[in-house]
């Protein structure tokens, strides 16, 4: 059941009005949205009908002091432009940015025919099918934007990019880690020499909303890229399969299914890059991983549904094991993590 409607804060009421997208005299009320840690979003009804509008927070919402630059909005709205040109319907589409105020405004999609996929998850819903479109959405992307290096100047973000993924994820891990701290600081290095193709930066089921073409196929719907960044994309489909991983002790009954989804996503990632030879990318892909696997039980954000000791000393454990030998393929972590699950 929805929540009642409330009156919307008054940055998101001018922000509107100042872009054409609300009249001066009309009441604006809306939802508050779930969900995310760093930015206050809202569903907002129009005389033209419903909006999605965000504002990033200066301070994240987790335990850990972490902050981040509120600007990174404008950076979202210039990936989405991107991405619909690659893929069109690939995110949201954008309405409006008022950078003063920072919030962007995009269309709304009803989340009755556009469900979430951490949700579909969740209940045990586990589609290769989605899967191979998430993974076959974000290599188009990646490659469309690859041939086109001059949006590289639109994208200056890289310090934005280090203070809300690098710096909370793997170096937050290492801090914890003394012994994996040089191999976690590699990663961080190596991810920031390789700049190629735009990146999202935050590819999770909980950003990924799954939507149908005509025929009834997946067409998934890609959010929150407000960590957009001209940079790697490995870590991108690292970022992606790392969740794959981990929903396996969320649900430990659709194990197999979602290391079945972990092969088809990769599968169909790999088979659209052509901005580079396959083995190379992949290569710092599975490298990340172990990484990324660390970070979320020991960084600044840790995923809210490893609850107990035994579920994230498994994920330690795995992710020790690989920084130590890091692998060279994707397969080589899921095998790894399939037989740490076996145990």
């Amino acid at each position: 059941m929805s929540s009642p409607l409330q009156p919307i804060p008054p940055e998101f009421a001018r922000a509107l009005r100042d872009l054409g997208l609300a009249d001066m005299q009309e009441a604006l009320t809306g939802e508050p949205l779930t969900g995310g840690v760093s930015s206050d979003i809202w569903r907002i009804d129009t005389v033209r009908g419903p909006l999605c509008a965000k504002r990033a927070l200066p301070q994240l919402r987790v335990a850990a002091t972490w902050r981040a630059p509120i600007e990174r909005n404008r950076y979202e709205a210039r990936w989405m432009h991107a991405a619909n040109a690659a893929v069109p319907g690939s995110a949201a589409q954008p309405l409006g940015q008022h950078e003063r105020l920072g919030v962007l405004v995009m269309s709304y999609l009803d989340p009755a025919a556009h469900p979430l996929w951490k949700q579909q998850l969740r209940d045990g819903v586990a589609s290769l099918d989605t899967a191979c479109a998430v993974g076959a959405t974000l290599g188009h992307i990646h490659a469309h934007t690859a041939a086109r290096p001059d949006l590289a100047a639109q994208f200056d973000s890289d310090a934005i990019f280090f203070d809300i993924r690098l710096e909370p994820y793997l170096l937050a891990a290492a801090a914890k880690h003394p012994p994996h701290a040089e191999r976690l600081r590699a990663l961080v290095a190596q991810t920031r020499s390789f700049a190629c193709a735009l990146v999202h930066g935050d590819v999770s089921p909980k950003n990924i909303l799954v939507g149908s073409d005509a025929a009834g196929s997946p067409r998934p719907v890609l959010l929150d890229a407000e960590c957009a960044w001209w940079g790697d994309p490995a870590f991108d489909i690292a970022f992606v399969l790392n969740h794959l991983l981990l929903k396996c002790l969320w649900r430990p009954a659709s194990r197999d299914d979602f290391l079945r989804c972990f092969d088809a996503l990769a599968d169909s990632y790999l088979a659209q890059v052509n901005w580079e030879p396959r083995d190379g990318l992949e290569r710092r892909a599975a490298a990340l991983l172990p990484g990324l696997l660390l970070a979320r039980v020991d960084g600044k954000s840790p995923v809210e549904y490893l609850t107990d000791d035994a579920q994230r000393d498994a994920v330690r454990q795995v992710a020790a094991a690989l920084l130590h030998d890091p692998p060279l393929r994707l397969q080589q972590v899921n095998d790894a993590w399939r037989a740490q699950l076996s145990r």
